[in-house]
């Protein structure tokens, strides 16, 4: 990743395409594209337990495109924790020091998460990650435990009593959707809120979420996709018997017919300003541990599923933007 600037900018690889409606792309293909574009430091990568790494390794090097974050979804099992151990250490060996986590509300057994267990799992991640160089940054995510807002502060205080920072990743497009929607609202644990969540949700408020967490010295990665707030669901593509969320709003105008909905510039204002806010933040204190965004416009049912737009254009233009704002 480049020392230049002052956070690194990186795509998930997930979102090297133009659309799914074409035939998937080969790892090699998507990093030729992402080092064409010229505007990334770094891919972030996801895999799933058994997927091979070897291909990535093999394009990221061919291109000259490292692989800065690594990642993956867990959901806790007696295998859980090997499987965690094997992906951070080849994170760790490609030089990567954040290890994405998305960890479900629900084991594999389907009993609840309580903070006890969530926190004695990160625990065990903290120690791995200490001993590889790659930590691990807990993801804020729908359909994760993190759902519920508040559990994120529960268990930063959780491992504070026992010496161990929280390390956060932070994608307000996750918060952002649910403001004014009380179906969403209430699947976060904020049913009942006379404001719409907007004390807690929108950037404009000095009691949000993205404020404390950063206060708090929490957020060491974060993911960059504009959304619209409250986010329009997805009706092209579904999640089982319902339309996707509205977690993806076009960074710029989709041609005609390319996107489910009308499409509007000032939408992108509170997000805009979330983002704004988070590299200010990191400009009065440069020495944080928050060293790099990954764009991360990508086509699953909750996302860009099923439309027309280049995702992989949304990702540069807004990789374009945030360099921008980083030379302000």
């Amino acid at each position: 990743m480049t020392g230049k600037r002052l956070m690194a900018i990186g795509i998930n690889i997930d979102g090297v395409l133009e659309h799914d409606g074409l035939p998937a792309l080969s790892f090699d293909e998507r990093f030729a594209r992402v080092a064409k574009a010229g505007v990334f430091d770094y891919a972030e990568v996801n895999l799933w337990p058994g997927d091979d790494v070897l291909p990535v390794i093999r394009a990221s090097e061919r291109h000259g495109v490292p692989i800065g974050v690594m990642g993956g979804i867990f959901c806790l099992g007696d295998d859980t924790l090997p499987e965690y151990a094997a992906r951070n250490g080849e994170a760790a060996a490609l030089g990567c020091r954040v290890f994405n986590c998305q960890v479900f509300a629900r084991d594999q057994a389907g009993v609840a998460l309580t903070l006890q267990r969530m926190g004695e799992f990160y625990l065990r991640l903290m120690d791995i990650g200490v001993r590889s160089g790659c930590l691990p940054s807990l993801e804020v995510h729908v359909d994760m435990w993190t759902e519920q807002f508040g559990r994120v502060a529960e268990l930063g205080d959780w491992l504070e009593r026992r010496g161990v920072p929280l390390r956060l990743t932070l994608d307000h497009s996750h918060l952002l959707f649910k403001l004014d929607n009380q179906e969403e609202l209430t699947l976060s644990g904020l049913a009942g809120l006379d404001d719409g969540g907007h004390a807690l949700l929108h950037p404009d408020s000095a009691t949000s979420l993205y404020a404390q967490w950063l206060a708090r010295g929490w957020v060491v990665h974060a993911h960059a996709r504009s959304v619209q707030s409250p986010g329009m669901p997805n009706p092209w593509m579904r999640r089982g018997e319902l339309a996707g969320r509205g977690i993806q709003y076009p960074f710029t105008a989709p041609a005609p017919g390319s996107y489910h909905g009308p499409w509007d510039e000032s939408e992108l204002a509170p997000w805009k300003l979330a983002v704004t806010q988070l590299l200010a933040w990191k400009k009065a204190r440069r020495s944080s541990p928050l060293a790099q965004i990954s764009c991360e416009f990508i086509p699953f049912a909750d996302y860009g599923g099923a439309t027309r737009y280049s995702i992989l254009e949304q990702n540069v233009a807004c990789a374009r933007w945030l360099a921008q704002l980083q030379r302000a």
